[in-house]
């Protein structure tokens, strides 16, 4: 934390942590890594800046994967095992689970190369270079041009650059704006598609707490599975061949079994995929106050019919798992968040820094030219948007992610507007695409009971909480007839977008118009598609246009905080591109007169466990093990074996499955969590309470030896000590 000499400065930057440069709180680029190196040494790292990134040899980042679309895992052998979390794995190993043989619920450990099992849709992308090309994306930019222009020139900048480029369907550049719009860098990758199940513990041990637990501490969660890369003859990314061999990585991780004392030095890289620290007082007001407790309420609802349902239904359970588990974990962070925001006085603390900025910027008469009214307008834009943002959140919340029926209407309404202006040969060339897509991602989970059930309770929230005027007619006639309850039941009985065989035959039209005039006659594209409409011209047009002008400013109320505090270091809103955070081993005190220490054990797990529960059950194995301490060389000092710990570094979602490393670089364990009282870190970091949550090697790798006996696995990592 930087310190000045003004007395209300000091006041200001210790009461609401404006000012905090480097250490805990930092999301950092690998490849600018150098400017925070000596901070990370005098936190105790050994290692040099080269050591965690360096192009012309290998180093920590050749370690690190993007794993799919949304998560991180890490090379853990010269076998390519990748190391992830069991719930990254999730979606992967329930593709392969059936009621007979259910991979999530019983695990699976394979026992040579042969039984490893095909992850489909699981994919693993390394970075091998990061090129700053902000002079080229900017190129002929100015200040005087409009949102529209400005963007439109740096969108031919970019795509002029794109054809210098040499690219295959597995080596590509992503070019991704930083700084909101002030930097612009150009990250190559390399996609791996072929990627197998080694390992998974059984979900009593990968999700043990389940929802009651998540976001929670303390946690007793050995949330781990384990995939390999494959490679062709040429260790270069293939599809899937049972002829590739295990992919020969440049750098592998190694493990440190030692004890961990609070303070020590910790660093987690990986994929976090979205923050917004630097928000203003009065976007952070509209979050806190209306768009999270309306995303809150609809998922109560959702998820009080599925877990009723659930409980009920094994074959229903499993078919559900993924999606209840996507919805409940941000249901949860949700309320966390807000109730953060408002302990920790975020919207105050931003207005105080708002003051501080304007008061320098009136100090400073060449940046006050510039940049004095834009703190003015954004405060406008944002007095524009407010009566749209709970309006948004539930319609967002309702007919795009808790229901799966209009989601399905939708896609199709996609496919209508397209092919109507582009005609039959775009049909037909198309529509197996989107067939399936709605058939893989929507329909193989969907169960047309739940979905209706849960239609029936969220059409009773919606029009109760929500002004009229943004119901749709069909809504509102419908509903001035007959329950919510009643309607759901004509819509969901008579609809032909309920089952894969009736939307195998209404793809089975061979025109645009064939196909336009089926869906019209369905009910319940009607009904969406209406609905629909009236969102899209009377709240997501208005809403965009403001949204527009407003990141506009972003970029420019960034850019002025940089000139306005040249000696504070910057680090770039996290965006799915690899970043270093650094921290440190640490409990915290959530509460008055509780204190967490950081970490917990496996005697915990064994207080907690309730035979045959959905979330608390253990393997006996495991009870056994414990009865007998038998921990091998997984014990701690004092013979106890650690399950999870706690560390300041800030996390995200899209960091689940980083390596968390200690001051050498040895791996000791992988993030899966933050705790819920810290979880508006995202906007808001406060050090003293924002804690990563992480399952250490111990617990793992005595699961992966004891429990699975899988000893091929443990010959192939390295132990560094123990």
């Amino acid at each position: 934390m930087k310190k000045y000499t003004l007395v209300l400065v000091v006041f200001i930057s210790t009461q609401f942590n404006l000012f905090a440069q480097t250490g805990e709180g930092g999301m950092w680029m690998p490849n600018t890594i150098k400017q925070v190196e000596g901070d990370m040494q005098k936190m105790g790292m050994t290692l040099n800046a080269e050591d965690i990134w360096d192009t012309s040899k290998p180093s920590i980042k050749d370690a690190i994967v993007q794993l799919g679309n949304g998560c991180t895992a890490e090379i853990m052998s010269k076998k390519a095992l990748l190391f992830t979390n069991h719930h990254c794995g999730y979606d992967a190993i329930q593709k392969m689970s059936t009621v007979e043989h259910n991979y999530l619920q019983d695990g699976y450990w394979a026992k040579s190369y042969d039984e490893e099992l095909p992850a489909d849709g699981l994919s693993a992308t390394f970075i091998e270079d990061i090129e700053d090309i902000t002079d080229i994306a900017l190129a002929g930019v100015t200040d005087d041009l409009k949102p529209s222009e400005r963007q439109s020139k740096i969108d031919k900048n970019i795509a002029a650059f794109k054809k210098t480029l040499k690219q295959d369907k597995f080596h590509n550049f992503t070019i991704k704006p930083f700084f909101k719009g002030n930097k612009y860098f150009a990250i190559k990758k390399a996609t791996f598609t072929d990627l197998r199940l080694v390992g998974t513990p059984p979900a009593s041990l990968g999700k043990f707490g389940g929802d009651t637990d998540n976001w929670m501490w303390p946690r007793h969660t050995a949330d781990f599975s384990i995939f390999r890369v494959y490679a062709n003859a040429n260790n270069e990314p293939a599809e899937y061949s049972k002829n590739n061999k295990p992919f020969t990585p440049k750098y592998a991780l190694k493990i440190s079994l030692a004890d961990l004392e609070e303070e020590d030095f910790t660093m987690v890289i990986g994929f976090p995929g979205r923050t917004t620290e630097y928000l203003t007082s009065y976007a952070v007001k509209q979050k806190q106050d209306l768009a999270n407790p309306a995303r809150v309420k609809v998922r109560e609802v959702t998820l009080a019919i599925m877990d009723k349902k659930m409980a009920k239904d094994k074959a229903l359970k499993l078919k559900l798992a993924s999606k209840h588990a996507s919805l409940a974990n941000y249901w949860k962070f949700w309320i966390g968040e807000s109730q953060g925001l408002k302990r920790f006085k975020a919207v105050e603390a931003k207005e105080a820094f708002e003051k501080d900025f304007t008061n320098r910027l009136n100090h400073k008469p060449t940046l006050k030219a510039k940049y004095e009214n834009v703190l003015p307008q954004m405060k406008e834009l944002y007095t524009k948007l407010e009566p749209y943002v709970e309006v948004q959140s539930y319609a967002s919340e309702i007919f795009g992610r808790n229901i799966d029926l209009p989601s399905i209407a939708n896609i199709l309404n996609m496919l209508v507007k397209r092919s109507e202006t582009q005609g039959d040969a775009f049909y037909n060339a198309m529509k197996n695409r989107f067939k399936n897509y709605i058939l893989n991602n929507i329909i193989k989970d969907f169960d047309a009971q739940t979905d209706k059930e849960v239609f029936a309770q969220l059409m009773d929230l919606f029009v109760k909480n929500v002004d009229k005027k943004y119901i749709s007619k069909a809504i509102s006639k419908a509903l001035k007839s007959k329950s919510a309850s009643a309607l759901a039941e004509e819509i969901y009985s008579n609809s032909n977008l309920t089952s894969k065989e009736k939307l195998e035959a209404l793809f089975a039209k061979k025109t645009v118009k064939e196909f336009t005039k089926a869906l019209k006659e369905d009910a319940a594209y009607n009904l969406f598609n209406a609905q629909q409409k009236l969102i899209d011209e009377q709240v997501s047009t208005p809403v965009n246009k403001i949204n527009v002008e407003i990141n506009n400013l972003m970029g420019k109320f960034m850019k002025a905080q940089m000139e306005v505090y040249p000696k504070k270091a910057f680090y770039p809103d996290a965006n799915f591109t690899m970043r270093v955070a650094y921290g440190r081993v640490k409990g915290f005190e959530p509460r008055d007169g509780v204190l967490y220490t950081p970490k917990t054990h496996l005697s915990g797990a064994i207080a907690k466990y309730k035979p045959n529960d959905l979330e608390f059950d253990l393997p006996q194995e495991i009870i056994d093990l414990y009865n007998a301490k038998n921990y091998g060389r997984y014990a701690a000092k004092d013979g106890t074996l650690v399950t999870d710990f706690l560390a300041t570094n800030h996390i995200t979602g899209g960091n689940s499955g980083s390596p968390i490393l200690d001051k050498n670089g040895n791996h000791i364990g992988l993030a899966f969590d933050g705790v819920w009282e810290g979880v508006m870190e995202d906007v808001y970091y406060r050090p003293e309470i924002a804690r990563s949550i992480h399952v250490k090697d111990n617990y793992v790798l005595f699961i992966i030896d004891k429990l699975a006996k899988s000893k091929h696995i443990m010959n192939e990592l390295t132990i560094v000590k123990e």
